[in-house]
């Protein structure tokens, strides 16, 4: 009995003992204070000369959350810009940062970075090697977001748009509202690894400023898209193609659609609210097809034609107007991507899902079938919200017409 009471304070001594070391064990040892921290909300990589590239980041300011510097907008006089951009060159990414950090007093962090920019040239003569730096550090996040700038990316970083703190967030608000392609790091990799190797990036470039406005107040705009073939880019596609593209992969949210329906006077604007798309590949004696099959719905945001909506005639006269200026973009992109061989949508995975022993047997000649491919667009579209005023607004009721 003595001995039972022996062994159970020993064991309470022991959890006690324990539990006394936790806290230090818990601690930081490889804390770094935030003060102590350049932190990168945007990154640039230019080609440089024959053999090296330059590294741009575009740095926070600490000091002017204090000095109001967000006010006003940057180098509108409400207490100076919020970020400051710093460049250096070397052999490759990692030896530029190395250098960089050597005019830094603080510790560069990339945490926080949510935009990385290729420069055009470089992006020509390929990505590969920045690419393989940015996933093998542990501090950029996969999600940042890539783009492809017309010259040089530093002239993005260095831009001072008027209504946000600084450039990095404005290309990244665009994304997000997806005026054009949104690609993270973590999508850039799997596009690369992917069975076609086909790769789309947005592609941006500074608005010059407007009259009166300071030489570095342009602003930073999505206005089309870089192709690559592996990982060099190969050429462009325009806003209206990049329309078409996200169509195809079903990305596409914000944008207006201004039709004039076919022998009416005047024009209306349909917003997309929501979309579903589906590609159905198909081989058949030999001939590889695909299906691509578009349901989506659309409001009514203006209607300058004399159309009374409430009618379902004239509401069905808008619907296949919307119809086929939809059918129209998608095969204007098609046109380009297959006169090229650029295969960004996946059709190569989608195929290698279905048909997963005749991909891998023709996959070598996967350029030439997808050039070759016979591509059914089926979309089908419906006006599900007219909007409360269903007759044209401000005419009278003789003038309305109910076709």
């Amino acid at each position: 009995m003595i001995r039972k009471k022996v062994n159970r304070r020993k064991s309470i001594s022991i959890i006690l003992l324990l539990l006394m070391t936790i806290p230090f064990m818990s601690g930081c040892w490889d804390r770094v204070e935030i003060n102590n921290l350049a932190i990168v909300t945007a990154a640039s990589i230019d080609k440089k000369d024959y053999d090296s590239i330059e590294l741009s980041i575009q740095v926070f300011i600490p000091k002017s959350i204090n000095s109001g510097g967000g006010e006003g907008g940057p180098g509108q006089g409400g207490g100076g810009a919020t970020t400051l951009v710093k460049s250096d060159v070397g052999s490759n990414l990692s030896e530029a940062l190395s250098k960089l950090q050597g005019k830094i007093p603080r510790k560069v962090f990339w945490g926080h970075c949510k935009v990385f920019v290729f420069g055009e040239r470089l992006a020509k003569e390929g990505i590969q090697e920045q690419l393989d730096f940015l996933l093998r550090h542990p501090q950029p996040r996969e999600r940042a977001n890539v783009y492809v700038s017309k010259g040089n990316g530093k002239a993005i970083l260095e831009s001072l748009p008027p209504l946000e703190n600084y450039s990095g967030e404005v290309i990244k608000e665009l994304s997000d509202l997806h005026f054009g392609l949104r690609v993270t790091l973590h999508n850039l990799d799997e596009m690369l690894t992917s069975k076609s190797q086909a790769v789309a990036l947005p592609f941006i470039k500074v608005l010059p400023p407007a009259k009166g406005e300071a030489k570095l107040q342009g602003i930073p705009y999505i206005f089309g898209t870089a192709l690559f073939k592996k990982d060099k880019m190969t050429g462009t596609m325009t806003e209206k193609e990049t329309r078409g593209l996200l169509w195809l992969k079903d990305e596409m949210e914000s944008y207006t659609v201004t039709l004039k329906p076919k022998g009416i006077e005047g024009l209306i604007s349909i917003n997309p609210i929501s979309s579903h798309v589906r590609i159905i590949p198909h081989i058949v004696n030999g001939n590889w097809k695909v299906s691509v099959k578009i349901d989506t719905e659309g409001t009514v945001i203006q209607n300058g034609t004399k159309l009374n909506l409430s009618v379902p005639k004239s509401l069905n006269i808008v619907e296949r107007t919307y119809q086929k200026d939809i059918e129209k973009r998608i095969r204007l992109t098609l046109l380009h991507l297959q006169g090229n061989g650029d295969d960004v949508i996946g059709l190569a995975k989608e195929f290698y899902r279905k048909y997963p022993k005749q991909f891998s047997e023709a996959e070598n000649d996967w350029k030439g079938i997808f050039e070759e491919m016979e591509v059914k667009v089926d979309v089908t579209s419906h006006i599900r919200r007219q909007g409360y005023i269903n007759k044209p607004a401000g005419l009278p009721e003789k003038e309305v017409k109910d076709r």
